[in-house]
């Protein structure tokens, strides 16, 4: 059996042009957005080729919101038999999310950061996770679980495990990992003259505002990929 969904060549465009959108911005585009890059008459074209895509199973689309489209990889197959333990609140210990043949990321899952300490330090590890490098649009360094509802609109929800690649300078727009203190908080960046705003994809929620002064920030990544908590039931 052939694990691999067959797309027509206009819907590998299209998924082709969601990994790119995810990998410059770390979300997905809208359905406008698909129509003008693609030259579709409308968005409601966009949406045909989308239901499409998530019936072959390479994407999942999330109601109320413009966003709400993730890469899913619905041929991935457990390989290894997760563990679960006492000491991780019965979090998976691993989890395997593999075809054979293809690469495979061991990725940290990080938990509670404590101040001071590097995000990656070892007591902040919760799990090591085994997936198939493609299901990201660019190559992840750690795992971390979304906690709260802050980002939603850009269909980043409460309990996601959100693939995070290192850096230490983004752009305007892009969604970040960053650290205040002990507080991890995943928000859009952008960078004023005189201070950073992290901003919320959720009215909800206030910008937060990070000036100069604060000795305690720290930009921790970059959002590359969404894998979602499915995946550990």
């Amino acid at each position: 059996m052939n694990d691999k969904p067959k797309l027509t060549p206009r819907q590998q465009e299209i998924f082709e042009l969601i990994q790119r959108t995810i990998a410059r911005t770390g979300a997905p585009p809208t359905r406008a957005e698909i129509a003008a890059e693609l030259g579709f008459r409308s968005a409601n074209a966009a949406e045909e080729h989308l239901q499409a895509l998530a019936r072959k199973g390479v994407i999942e689309l999330v109601g109320g919101t413009s966003r709400g489209i993730r890469l899913k990889a619905a041929t991935l197959r457990t390989v290894n038999e997760s563990r679960r333990t006492p000491d991780n609140g019965g979090l998976l210990d691993t989890l395997s999310m593999t075809l054979p043949g293809l690469e495979q990321l061991s990725l940290p899952l990080v938990g509670r950061v404590a101040a001071g300490h590097p995000i990656l330090a070892q007591e902040s590890i919760e799990a090591t996770y085994h997936v198939e490098a493609g299901m990201f649009a660019k190559r992840p360094d750690f795992l971390l679980r979304v906690k709260g509802m802050s980002m939603k609109n850009v269909g980043i929800m409460d309990g996601d495990l959100l693939a995070v690649a290192r850096v230490r300078e983004a752009r305007n727009g892009q969604i970040v990992v960053a650290r205040i203190g002990d507080e991890v908080t995943v928000k859009r960046f952008k960078r004023m003259p005189d201070h950073i705003e992290l901003l919320p994809e959720n009215e909800d929620f206030e910008p937060i505002v990070v000036t100069p002064e604060q000795g305690d920030f720290e930009l921790e990544g970059l959002a590359v990929g969404l894998i979602r908590n499915q995946f550990l039931n």
